[in-house]
C-alpha cells in the first residue's frame, strides 16, 4: 500500500495497482464447473420459498435445474421472463435477505444455495452470446412514454414493447439506468455492465430513448398525455434529505449519492478527491457503498456513524460485515447536532449519545476533513407539477396496478408510496404497470 501520508482532502493517494485492486468484482464469478455444482446443491423444493420470497417471483428452482442441465441460455430466459435486469440485480440484490435467506439449507445450518451468484452465471452466458430471447408482437399502432430510464422504465418499456407497442423514453441524466449506473458502489459492478445489459435490453426494437429530456424544465407531463396513449413514471428519488443542522454548507461536507455518481463516471480512479478522515452520516445501503469506497479510495480512518442501534440499521448484515472488514468503524446511538469547521472547510462533525427517549446530552466529536451525508432521499413533487396526482406518504399514491389517480399515467418504483428502495421491486413495479398498460389499450 501507498504509505505516504496525504493531509486533508486529496487526489491519488494510492497506487495505480491499488486502485484496480480495491475496485476490482467484489464477487468473482463462477467458472461453469463451479455454477454446475452449486446448482446441484439445490433441492429443488416444490413449495420454492425461495421463489416466494423473489419481488419478481422468478422461478429459482427451474432456473437451477436448467443450470444442472446445461442449459445455461435457458435458465436465463426463464430468469428474463420475469426479471429482464435480473443480469444487474443478481450482482446487487440483498439475496442474503431475499431468495438465499428463503433457502432450506439454512435450516439445516447449511450455507444456502448461492443463488446470486447462479443468476449472474446463466445471465451473464446469455448476454454474452448476443443472442435475443424475447422478440416484439405485431406493432399495436399504440405509443407510450415512459419517464425515467431507471430500472423501473426499462422494465416497464421492454414489457410493452414485446407487446407491440412503440415506447419512448425520457432521461434526464446522460446515460439511461438510474441508480444502476450512478447510485451502486462501483466494486459492485465493474466493466460498465450497467450500460451492456441496457444495450441487451433495447435490443429488442421499439424503444428510443432521449436523454437529457427532464419533467418541469424540457418534457411537459400534459403535452406526454396528448402524444401517448399512456404514460408511466419512473422517476425515481429526485431529492437528497438535508441534515439541518449548523455547519451543513461548510466546504468538504457532500452529499454521498452525488459522489458515488462521480465515482462511476470517472475513468481514473486517482483522480478523486478523498478526505484522509472520512465520516459517513446514515445507516443504510448508500452509507455503506460510500463509506468502503473511500476506505478504498485510500482514506485512512473512516467512520459511520448512526443514530440508533444495529437492529434499526438498513444496510443488511452482509453489508455491515463488509463495511466493518473492509476498515470502516460503525458507531451507533449517536445523531449529529453540528458540523465544525474552520476558514470555510469541514474539520470534524459533534455527535450527541441517543438512548431510547431520544437525545441523552452527552456529546463527543469526530475529526473530519471530509462528511458525507447519507440519511436518504426524497421525491420532489414539483417534478409531476400541477398534473393532479394524488401523493401519498410524499411520493405517488398508485393502486395494485400502479395506476395513479390521474387516467392514462402510470407509476412505479421508488418515487411511488411503498417503494422499497430496491432494484428488484422497481422492475417489479415496471411489470406490473406494463401489463396493466397492455391490457387498457387492447380492451
Amino acid at each position: 500500500m501507498n504509505k505516504q501520508r496525504i493531509p486533508g482532502v486529496a487526489t491519488g493517494r494510492l497506487t495505480a495497482e491499488e486502485y484496480s485492486a480495491n475496485f476490482s468484482d467484489i464477487h468473482p464469478p463462477l467458472s461453469a464447473h463451479e455454477a454446475l455444482v452449486e446448482a446441484q446443491r439445490c433441492y429443488f423444493c416444490h413449495d420454492a420459498p425461495c421463489m416466494t420470497a423473489c419481488p419478481t417471483s422468478i422461478d429459482v428452482p427451474l432456473f437451477i435445474r436448467q443450470i444442472a442441465t446445461r442449459n445455461a441460455k435457458g435458465a436465463a430466459h426463464t430468469i428474463f421472463k420475469q426479471n429482464i435486469v435480473g443480469g444487474m440485480c443478481a450482482r446487487v440484490c440483498p439475496t442474503e435477505t431475499l431468495c438465499e435467506e428463503a433457502c432450506v439449507r439454512n435450516e439445516a445450518e447449511e450455507k444456502p444455495v448461492r443463488i446470486g451468484q447462479l443468476q449472474r452465471y446463466a445471465t451473464d452466458v446469455l448476454m454474452e452470446s448476443g443472442e435475443q430471447k424475447f422478440s416484439r408482437a405485431a406493432a399495436t399502432g399504440k405509443k407510450v412514454a415512459v419517464v425515467g430510464a431507471g430500472p423501473a422504465g426499462l422494465a416497464c418499456a421492454h414489457r410493452l414493447s414485446m407487446h407491440g407497442h412503440d415506447v419512448t423514453i425520457f432521461e434526464a441524466k446522460e446515460k439511461a439506468g438510474g441508480l444502476n449506473e450512478y447510485g451502486l458502489a462501483a466494486y459492485k459492478t465493474p466493466g460498465d455492465f450497467a450500460q451492456r445489459e441496457i444495450d441487451y435490453i433495447l435490443g429488442i426494437g421499439g424503444i428510443e430513448v432521449r436523454s437529457g429530456v427532464a419533467l418541469g424544465k424540457n418534457l411537459s407531463l400534459d403535452d406526454l398525455t396528448k402524444n401517448h396513449d399512456a404514460v408511466f413514471l419512473g422517476l425515481g428519488m429526485g431529492g437528497v434529505n438535508a441534515l439541518g443542522i449548523e455547519g451543513e454548507d461548510l466546504n468538504g461536507v457532500a452529499d454521498a449519492i452525488d459522489y458515488i455518481a462521480d465515482l462511476r463516471q470517472t475513468a481514473d480512479k486517482a483522480k478523486l478527491p478523498v478526505g484522509r478522515r472520512v465520516v459517513v452520516i446514515g445507516g443504510g445501503m448508500t452509507a455503506v457503498d460510500i463509506a468502503v469506497q473511500t476506505k478504498r479510495l485510500g482514506a485512512e480512518e473512516v467512520s459511520m456513524v448512526y443514530r440508533r442501534g444495529r437492529e434499526q440499521l438498513k444496510a443488511s448484515s452482509y453489508e455491515q460485515e463488509l463495511a466493518q472488514t473492509s476498515g470502516v468503524q460503525i458507531r451507533l446511538w449517536a445523531a449529529p447536532v453540528r458540523i465544525v469547521g474552520e476558514g470555510g472547510k469541514v474539520t470534524g462533525v459533534e455527535f450527541e449519545y441517543q438512548g431510547d427517549g431520544g437525545g441523552t446530552g452527552e456529546t463527543f466529536t469526530l475529526a473530519a476533513d471530509q462528511v458525507f451525508k447519507a440519511i436518504g432521499q426524497k421525491f420532489l413533487p414539483a417534478d409531476i407539477g400541477d398534473s393532479g396526482i394524488t401523493l401519498k406518504g410524499g411520493r405517488i399514491g398508485v393502486d395494485e396496478e400502479r395506476r395513479t389517480s390521474v387516467a392514462k399515467i402510470w407509476a412505479g418504483g421508488d418515487c411511488v408510496d411503498g417503494g422499497e428502495d430496491l432494484t428488484v421491486a422497481s422492475v417489479e413495479d415496471g411489470k406490473l404497470a406494463a401489463e396493466s398498460i397492455h391490457r387498457t389499450l387492447t380492451a
